[in-house]
């Protein structure tokens, strides 16, 4: 059974790395920048620590690791501008699986903290990284005033139990009710134990913005789960050329869970420790942002859904990589994703919506 704790995404910096292949994600993040801003502000008007201590969870690595920090650096300096006093220093924790590429991160500190005093003059920031599952405690008892994490909490701590009977990787819109039940009650156990711990670290009236992947229907039947689906094919289209066993196909799931409005709101109000400020789902239009990588191409229809399907293998093999190989082996990859590319390419010809729901949430600790 695949765990939860072997995700991570692809390191270092080449075709299929994750800092290469991580420009949907950064999409996300762009989105949420408005409730960040407006989350940071109302924290610190209302505190104004003379050190400010944030955390981002699920980091990862590659160019969106400082995004958020950044923007939340950004709103309070522009505060301290406009109302003329002193700039806070800032304590800033990366978190994330002790498998991520946190050398690359490391490296990448220099240049950020660099970016940051020219851009805003002689300041304080001070940058570390914790190691660890964020379904548990991870920092000291109201040591943290900001937590963010950006397409991080729809992944599971492990895979459900009670999958025997699934006969997918994932769910389908055929799946057994009792499959839908296991994913469910995953995430809400997971999501529980998140906003558990964070309440512990998080002083009073500190804030808190998540966003994750999202199903806009609150019945997981009514949802199409196409790209998941070609995992599976591709994997089912190697088992018939005898390159992986199909006993292998069939105790392999996927630790992913696309929760839905509703069931956030609920678990936050049941768990009790935050106050909603706002809970929002938006999309983001996949298709476009990676036909415009494509722009400067002089393609025609079918060779532009050649190039997507590849471009989309990329991201997908980036983001599923090790936890295939945790299972499989890495002697299948390079076909496995040669095949998911031809039937992504094969999808968007037949017109094949890429559009993805995420959710945002903006939290303050009781």
């Amino acid at each position: 059974m695949v765990s939860g704790k072997l995700l991570s995404m692809n390191a270092e910096d080449h075709e299929t790395s994750y800092a290469n292949n991580s420009f949907l994600q950064q999409a996300v993040i762009s989105k949420v920048r408005p409730i960040i801003e407006e989350s940071v502000s109302d924290m610190f008007r209302e505190m104004s620590p003379t050190c400010v201590k944030m955390a981002d969870l699920g980091c990862s690595s590659g160019p969106n690791t400082f995004h958020t920090i950044s923007q939340v650096i950004h709103t309070i300096h522009g505060i301290c501008k406009r109302q003329q006093s002193e700039l806070p220093e800032f304590q800033v924790l990366l978190n994330d699986l002790p498998q991520n590429d946190f050398n690359s991160v490391f490296k990448s500190v220099p240049d950020f903290i660099a970016r940051l005093k020219k851009e805003k003059g002689d300041m304080g920031c001070y940058v570390g990284g914790v190691a660890g599952s964020f379904y548990e405690r991870l920092f000291p008892t109201r040591s943290l005033h900001f937590v963010s994490s950006s397409n991080a909490l729809h992944w599971l701590s492990k895979v459900p139990d009670r999958l025997e009977n699934n006969g997918n990787i994932y769910m389908t819109r055929s799946s057994p009710p009792d499959v839908f039940e296991a994913y469910a009650n995953q995430f809400q156990k997971d999501f529980t134990n998140f906003l558990s711990s964070r309440s512990t670290e998080i002083i009073p009236q500190g804030r808190m913005v998540l966003s994750c992947k999202a199903r806009e229907n609150p019945d997981p039947s009514m949802e199409d789960y196409i790209w998941e689906l070609i995992i599976a094919k591709s994997l089912l289209d190697l088992v018939a050329q005898g390159a992986v066993k199909e006993a292998d196909v069939d105790s392999f799931n996927l630790p992913l869970y696309s929760p839905c409005k509703e069931e956030i709101g609920e678990i936050v109000e049941r768990e009790g420790s935050f106050e909603i400020n706002s809970l929002q789902v938006f999309e983001v239009d996949n298709y476009g942002l990676i036909r415009e990588r494509l722009c400067n191409k002089d393609l025609g229809f079918k060779e532009v859904c050649i190039e997507m399907g590849k471009d989309v293998a990329n991201i997908a093999r980036a983001v599923f990589e090790l936890i295939i190989c945790s299972h499989f082996g890495d002697a299948i990859i390079d076909e496995l994703f040669l095949r998911y590319a031809a039937l992504a390419a094969e999808a968007l010809t037949c017109g094949m919506s890429y559009k993805q729901a995420n959710i945002v949430l903006s939290l303050t600790k009781k």
